[in-house]
């Protein structure tokens, strides 16, 4: 049996966000949806999950969650078998970045964070198709659950995560690299140079997918995960 499965969602998301890898995935391995609510800093959201997870396990994370899924692997690589790294960023939050996130965190202080979850993810970022009106609604669902507080602790660490490339070349697990082709927040580009600076990475692009690609390519998702799951191990 495969070691246990851990997914950390995006921003504002929660685990409706892989609920078709669940139903699939969740038949043959043990899979945990970790929040990645608790916390202000990346270290403290990772230090928090850390005592909450298996001794050893598989982590994969979407969009912050990838981020958190980094410093996770940062803080406690001998226990994170495999990573994947999905429509995410090494990257620190460049001032413009970070100033614009301070006007969100205004708007969701004053109650408007439907509007700033369609600043944070517009229809544009996913991939055209008769599902991208249906999908936004369940991204906003799951902020309008989560509410703007969780949004000014997330949009804090977010201003305040540095840059992560380092982490990426002390990788010694499996790991997959994972986007949609459409992704304009975090586009191709950006995973291809992700994957070149990991050891033993695999770049996976999925086809008619934008930044959530867990939902609109999910049988595409879930096949790239069962094969990077399938992966040996590679020796410390």
């Amino acid at each position: 049996m495969a070691e246990p499965l851990v997914l950390l969602p995006g921003l504002m998301c929660d685990a409706r966000v892989f609920w078709p890898q669940i139903a699939e995935l969740s038949a043959s391995m043990a899979v945990t949806v970790a929040p990645i609510t608790q916390g202000e800093r990346m270290d403290e959201i990772a230090s928090g999950l850390l005592d909450l997870l298996p001794h050893k396990f598989a982590l994969a994370g979407l969009g912050m969650g990838g981020m958190v899924a980094l410093e996770i692997a940062r803080r406690a690589p001998n226990r994170v078998s495999r990573l994947g790294l999905i429509d995410t960023s090494p990257l620190g939050e460049t001032p413009q970045t970070s100033a614009m996130r301070e006007l969100r965190i205004v708007k969701a202080k004053s109650g408007k964070i439907m509007d700033v979850m369609r600043e944070e993810v517009p229809q544009s970022a996913l991939a055209a198709g008769p599902n991208r009106a249906a999908i936004i609604d369940i991204l906003l669902d799951m902020a309008d659950t989560l509410g703007p507080g969780v949004y000014l602790k997330q949009a804090r660490a977010l201003q305040r995560c540095g840059d992560q490339q380092a982490v990426l070349r002390k990788l010694r697990c499996p790991t997959l690299v994972m986007c949609g082709e459409a992704d304009t927040i975090n586009p191709v580009k950006r995973h291809s140079f992700m994957a070149e600076l990991i050891p033993h990475a695999v770049l996976q692009v999925i086809s008619g997918a934008g930044h959530v690609p867990t939902l609109e390519q999910p049988q595409a998702v879930t096949e790239a995960l069962i094969n990077w799951m399938r992966q040996p191990y590679v020796l410390k």
